[in-house]
């Protein structure tokens, strides 16, 4: 058990190492290789099931979460014009009829039709460290995805809860908790707002501009388990409360410019491989010789792919043709959770094991082009914008 135990680490460690190295050798970004990878050495027995790796992973996931929530500029949103909250909502609506069409069209479980429409902003943390926030099509991609996500974890909650206690009172009483947690948090975002508006010396004095106790690191990890433990005890989805943590520390303390890139570097050099890495060795190679395991999860990947790009037809007048494309390609990604309704659908025998690793392979081959398919249109824009200035 020990010498497995030291392998593991031994092999986490190389693979967050190496990573970036082989990601810039073949000239893809990093998340892909890393679940490639964990997937490879899991199959040769490098990786074992281990309850400490899975439980970091977990960890890595939220905190993934939670670097998303900072991105997210609050006030931008609040602040945005009408008719883009109503194009943005119009591209959610549009994605899940797109979704429920496509799961008659092609007599798909319940699960998978579900999966379909699923939004999750995580990786757009990712885009955002790549490519920069300042992208206009990033932007977007926040706010389009912000509003996606909220109703993929409220759907992603009553999913769980359905498996577990049924459509009956219960169901009812934990929808209860999650709409009151949503009233009270934006109450407090509105008395928080308020009152750092007639006391702004409070924000310096809560995170210090000249701090030699990383009082700003404390801070934002307080609130980022205060969240959960709050999550927890209501019996929701944990992601919602990571998330809205991240959005707190990027609403209220936005003049602590390095806060983000403390963060950032401690998450993507450290706890987000680790969960890339779990992710790719949770799913068994030698399951690729299973028939429909393949072509299923092409069905998957083209069809989620497809729905976010016809979507993202409401808003071609907003940015463009070529950014509404970035923004459905960008939102194309809800590896958490799709990988989230799929454990789910397993372990209450709502799918079965071919759905399962239908799924989870969906996943990865939506990374693997989304993110391709970014990087080559930002690569042709760069170079016609170098044609264009010369």
């Amino acid at each position: 058990m020990a010498d497995s135990g030291i392998t593991l680490i031994l092999t986490l460690s190389l693979l967050i190492w190496s990573s970036p190295f082989i990601a810039k050798i073949i000239r893809i970004p990093t998340p892909p290789v890393e679940i490639v990878l964990g997937s490879l050495f899991a199959y040769i027995g490098l990786i074992e099931h281990h309850d400490f790796f899975k439980m970091i992973a977990e960890v890595g996931f939220l905190y993934l979460m939670f670097l998303a929530g900072m991105e997210v500029d609050l006030k931008q949103i609040l602040n945005s014009p009408r008719s883009l909250i109503r194009k943005s909502l119009l591209f959610i609506v549009i994605m899940s009829l797109l979704a429920l069409i496509s799961g008659w069209l092609f007599s798909l479980s319940a699960i998978i039709t579900v999966s379909l429409p699923l939004i999750s902003i995580g990786l757009l943390a990712s885009l955002s460290k790549v490519y920069g926030k300042d992208q206009s099509w990033l932007r977007l991609a926040f706010i389009v995805g912000v509003l996606g996500e909220i109703v993929s974890i409220a759907g992603l909650t009553i999913l769980d809860a359905a498996s577990t206690i049924g459509f009956g009172w219960e169901l009812w009483i934990k929808m209860g908790y999650l709409l009151a947690f949503m009233a009270v948090i934006f109450l407090l975002y509105r008395f928080l707002h308020l009152l750092f508006w007639w006391y702004p010396e409070l924000k310096t004095k809560l995170m210090p501009r000249f701090d030699t106790s990383d009082q700003d690191i404390r801070l934002a990890m307080s609130l980022f388990f205060v969240l959960i433990a709050i999550m927890l005890t209501l019996k929701l989805e944990l992601a919602l409360g990571a998330f809205i943590a991240g959005v707190a520390i990027s609403a209220f303390f936005h003049h602590e410019k390095k806060l983000e890139e403390k963060m950032s570097s401690l998450g993507f050099g450290f706890l987000v491989p680790l969960f890339f890495i779990h992710v790719g060795a949770s799913f068994d190679l030698s399951a690729l010789a299973l028939q429909g395991v393949v072509s299923g999860a092409v069905l998957i990947t083209f069809l989620m792919i497809l729905i976010r790009l016809l979507a993202a037809f409401v808003l071609k007048k907003i940015d463009g043709s070529r950014n509404a494309l970035l923004v459905g390609m960008s939102l194309s990604m809800p590896l958490t959770l799709l990988i989230a309704v799929a454990t789910i659908g397993y372990e209450t025998h709502l799918i079965d094991l071919l759905s399962y690793y239908q799924l989870i392979l969906a996943s990865l081959f939506e990374i693997l082009i989304s993110m391709t398919t970014i990087k080559l249109l930002q690569n042709r824009a760069g170079t016609q914008k170098e044609l264009g200035g010369s």
